[in-house]
């Protein structure tokens, strides 16, 4: 702990649950089963945060705002509001989500997900299909975390590995000279994977665990956040600066990547070293470091790129208690221990 900046190690003290959790969980390393751990869940699940989140629930469980039946409404639709669950520790296992879980399966496994637009193979490229898989990847990471993965998580585990590109990664770009994966849909599908290769159900699998070796390789070869064939940092065509730190939203930059390469035991390698000397020139003067760019704003309302939830301060000068925790974490795992 003593490797720990006091702003940051005061957040094992914080009085929000979610934020005590997540540094309880990173930063001092206790299991999930700890019975302050599952009390600490149980809070999380009465916060103010968890109530906006799921008060747009209807009498069935579900979450439909107007006339849309689709799972994936940036941000506020069930897809993001289980992702944003299990980034505040959502306790697990709670069936009261299953209608949630049930409209993301709808859309997932969709015959029509599986036709243009959502997923397109052209002619002659049958080894590249072009789907964002990204969306698969996400939900595999939180079905895990919230406890509520099922027989149908298989199938999104098996999509996910059959549709890696020849180099190992994914991507969604129509465009037929698109030879390359994309990082930004191959970092979520990665995250999925080990996060459900961990699973008692796919524990083991000589499978994922390939699909995964290949999946890291693809952003390891890059050092992250630099081009492979000239050493220019990575600009997506859409998106934001990976360069800098992106919060509430998971975008592709380099705390998302650090993150999903401290999760796949890689952020050792030394590929990932100027991506960790980026993210510790970030650290504040006073203890902490900052959510650099802004991914959603607060509401209280359906609105085009908004959260329900406050996922705390954003600027470049002011610490964001979550994504501190997660750069120490990452800094902790970088560096062997005393």
């Amino acid at each position: 702990m003593d490797r720990i900046d006091p702003w940051t190690r005061a957040l094992l003290f914080s009085r929000d649950p979610s934020v005590a959790w997540r540094a309880h969980r990173l930063l001092a390393g206790l299991p999930d089963d700890d019975p302050a751990q599952l009390q600490r869940r149980r809070l999380v699940a009465g916060g103010d945060n968890v109530r906006r989140m799921l008060a747009h629930r209807r009498r069935d469980g579900t979450i439909r705002q107007g006339n849309e039946t689709g799972a994936y409404r940036k941000w506020q639709g069930p897809h993001w509001t289980l992702a944003g669950l299990a980034e505040l520790g959502y306790p697990p296992g709670d069936t009261t989500l299953s209608p949630l879980v049930d409209q993301v399966f709808e859309w997932l496994l969709a015959p029509r997900h599986l036709r243009p637009p959502s997923t397109t193979v052209l002619p002659g490229q049958a080894s590249r299909v072009r789907r964002c898989a990204s969306q698969e990847g996400l939900a595999l990471w939180y079905l895990h975390e919230l406890g509520l993965a099922d027989q149908r998580t298989e199938t999104l585990a098996a999509r996910l590995a059959a549709w890696q590109w020849p180099d190992g990664g994914w991507n969604c770009d129509k465009n037929p000279t698109a030879r390359t994966s994309s990082v930004q849909e191959t970092l979520l599908p990665l995250r999925g994977l080990v996060r459900h290769h961990r699973s008692a159900a796919a524990r083991g699998s000589v499978q994922l665990e390939h699909a995964v070796d290949r999946a890291a390789e693809v952003l390891l070869e890059r050092r992250l956040l630099w081009r492979r064939h000239d050493g220019a940092p990575i600009r997506p065509a859409w998106g934001r600066d990976p360069l800098r730190i992106q919060w509430p939203i998971r975008f592709y930059d380099v705390l998302s990547a650090l993150t999903v390469m401290a999760e796949t035991g890689r952020i050792r390698d030394p590929r990932c070293s100027d991506a960790l000397a980026l993210l510790e020139s970030k650290q504040l003067p006073g203890g902490g470091y900052p959510a650099e760019i802004r991914t959603a704003r607060t509401v209280d309302v359906v609105a085009s790129d908004g959260t329900f939830a406050d996922w705390g301060p954003t600027g470049r000068t002011r610490p964001n208690p979550y994504v501190s925790i997660d750069a120490t974490w990452i800094s902790l795992q970088s560096t062997p221990g005393p």
